[in-house]
């Protein structure tokens, strides 16, 4: 399953990954949680990991990604709702993007039922939330602006870091600077672009 979701002003994102162990009647739980900033490395690391546990009953897991927030969940064979809702709920209420949580589980025998179930991969997620480093970022796009030579100046004067940052500038027939701009001073910097005239072009979220 998967949906969008409204950008935050200030995000958590993980600095390094961390990992828990929870037992739960027999059943292990594996929780891992790494650092991502895309949906390809997403897929590189279930595969290392789906890899490294070929034994595992169930790879049940829940990412979240910033700018623009977005974020998926699996249940990987589990009854409807049971893993990867839960672990997508744990990180959501963590404030956490740029993450993806993986909880593996052998199966020990005793079924659990839908209630146990989502209480342990939730359980196991925060567990390996328990000791992770994060930092904040800021959702940010950057613009590829064209304009007028008489106008760069104006340009300059919207640069302020770490809010508005100049990354790049080429001049040829016209003067193309490239900004990196927080999403939340978009407002201010797109109407003061359209005022000046300037062909504007996003080249990509990130967050900064």
């Amino acid at each position: 399953m998967s949906k969008t979701t409204t950008n935050e002003t200030i995000a958590l994102v993980p600095k390094a990954p961390s990992g828990a162990e929870l037992r739960e009647r027999g059943s292990v739980f594996l929780a891992r949680i790494e650092p991502v900033t895309d949906e390809a490395a997403i897929r590189r690391h279930l595969d290392a990991i789906a890899s490294e546990h070929r034994d595992a009953t169930h790879l049940c897991w829940a990412w979240r990604l910033l700018s623009p927030a977005r974020e998926r969940c699996s249940d990987a064979g589990e009854p409807a709702g049971t893993a990867g809702p839960p672990i997508l709920r744990v990180l959501a209420g963590a404030g956490l993007y740029e993450v993806l949580a993986v909880v593996v589980r052998w199966f020990g025998g005793t079924k659990l039922g839908k209630g146990g179930l989502a209480r342990a991969y939730a359980e196991a997620t925060r567990a390996a939330l328990a000791d992770l480093e994060v930092e904040e970022r800021r959702p940010s796009t950057a613009l590829e602006v064209r304009v007028a030579y008489a106008a760069v100046g104006a340009i300059q004067r919207l640069i302020r870091p770490p809010a508005v940052v100049l990354e790049s500038s080429t001049y040829g027939a016209d003067a193309v600077l490239v900004l990196r701009v927080w999403d939340e001073q978009r407002g201010r910097v797109d109407e003061a672009l359209a005022e000046l005239g300037a062909r504007v072009r996003e080249l990509g979220p990130k967050g900064a």
